[in-house]
């Protein structure tokens, strides 16, 4: 006669669907705005980053230096006495001695001013796509990390689905044992009991990556709210489906061969990365003009009044006595300085242009990188949709099936359902590392998208 609980595979397959139900059941319910969901998460760091704040305050800076370089230097002001006598340092005595008060209004060479407020203006400009680039890094940074702790709290899920499942293996393992009915034996339930605690494990590691996700999570998301509010488990939205990530421009992943690098190249040329570096270019070809006005002279306008005291006899008053003039200096000794100076800004406007040709190149690499994964997860993601699961689940029904019959073996029962819970982990990891791409590849097309290049309200 058979064991009673190994009569009855119906309660066998009910098990897994039972095992849900105490889970979610035991799950409190909190209301939906409770979770901190993906897209929240990234406009709370997007709103509550300092660095944006302090890329604000430097573009305004560079700013008003614009306007202070465009000002004339202040004028000169001097006061003094003039060829007092030595001899008895009366202000009256010699029809020379005088009380001057001149000033002088020195001008820039050339166009040096105006030159200096529009370098100032164009690199004031590289700051909105700087922050352009920053949001949609953080959006990357923010979505990857919470992919992650939601990754990480559904795999606990499963786990915990399945757990009071392996705990009813292990029972029936040591009812058949100790009743010495049926094949069950010794090693059928040191293997059960293994795989129990090998799945206590993988719980442990997986609430350590939990917490390290959230903890990480903090960095962009404290101070913009309640600690409570990314800190707790619960405060994550990592219940039912996983989230939805558009992808911007999918014309580049319809074809399954390469996209022309050509083509990925003009579109990556709007990146704000790109645009940064274009505004730091275009102040460099600005400095190089401004090294070019040092070859002109730089002028200086002064005029002075001088007061003399009247005539001590019965003489004509002596007059007071007005100068003006203007002074320039003359480059004429130009090998070291001026030509030194005007090559020093070609050569830096030469490594801005490098530098622009190796951030375009880092991006088409990065992007072409990025699509190539993306195209692997989505076929292995249909494999395990299409069929891969369903072949899983089946195997494990078979083998249970085969057990319950005698014609099984129990380890085989163990090795499928292990072999099941791992599949459904593997395809969650598979959706969560497929979204993450997506969030790496719409970091690529930011200044691309509609409504690119607007500052948020």
């Amino acid at each position: 006669m058979k064991h009673p609980i190994r009569m009855r595979p119906a309660l066998w397959r009910a098990l897994p669907a039972a095992a849900l139900g105490a889970v979610l059941l035991s799950l409190p319910a909190r209301p939906a705005s409770a979770a901190l969901t993906l897209e929240g998460a990234v406009a709370m760091a997007q709103r509550n980053d300092p660095w944006l704040e302090a890329s604000s305050y430097r573009e305004d800076a560079l700013a008003a230096q614009a306007v202070a370089a465009g000002s004339l230097p202040d004028p000169t002001v001097e006061l003094g006495f003039a060829n007092l006598p030595t001899d008895t340092y009366d202000f009256d005595q010699e029809a020379m001695t005088q009380f001057k008060v001149g000033i002088a209004q020195t001008f820039p060479r050339g166009d040096t001013r105006a030159l200096s407020q529009q370098r100032l203006d164009v690199l004031a400009g590289q700051f909105p796509h700087q922050r352009d680039e920053r949001r949609a890094r953080l959006a990357v940074d923010v979505a990857v990390t919470w992919l992650e702790a939601y990754r990480a709290s559904r795999s606990i899920g499963l786990i915990e689905q399945d757990r009071e499942l392996f705990e009813h293996l292990v029972d029936v393992a040591e009812s058949n044992y100790a009743s010495a009915l049926g094949s069950t034996r010794q090693q059928d339930l040191v293997r059960a009991q293994l795989e129990l605690t090998q799945l206590e494990d993988r719980l442990a590691v997986l609430h350590q990556q939990l917490d390290t996700a959230r903890a990480r999570l903090g960095e962009w998301l404290w101070p913009g709210g309640d600690v409570g509010q990314w800190q707790g488990a619960a405060r994550i939205g990592t219940t039912g489906q996983p989230p939805t990530l558009q992808l911007q421009h999918p014309e580049f992943f319809t074809e399954a061969g390469a996209v022309p690098r050509q083509r990925i190249a003009r579109l990556l040329d709007g990146h704000p990365a790109m645009l940064s570096l274009e505004r730091k270019i275009e102040a460099g070809a600005v400095e190089v003009q401004l090294a070019r006005q040092k070859y002109r002279p730089q002028w200086q306008v002064n005029a002075s009044y001088g007061y003399r005291e009247g005539n001590p006899g019965d003489g004509p008053d002596w007059p007071d006595l007005f100068s003006i003039g203007v002074g320039f200096d003359l480059p004429l000794f130009t090998a070291n300085r001026q030509d030194r100076e005007v090559q020093s800004a070609v050569a830096g406007t030469e490594a801005l242009r490098t530098e622009k040709m190796l951030t375009l190149r880092s991006l088409v690499a990065g992007f072409e990188a990025e699509r190539a994964r993306l195209l692997r997860l989505d076929q292995r993601r249909r494999l395990y949709q299409g069929r891969l699961l369903r072949e899983m689940e089946s195997q494990a029904e078979a083998s249970l099936n085969a057990y319950t019959n005698d014609d099984g073996d129990f380890a085989e029962v163990v090795r499928s359902r292990i072999a099941e819970l791992n599949a459904r982990i593997e395809a969650l990891d598979i959706d969560i590392a497929r979204l993450q791409t997506i969030a790496r590849l719409n970091y690529f097309f930011a200044g691309n998208e509609p409504g690119a290049g607007r500052e948020p309200s």
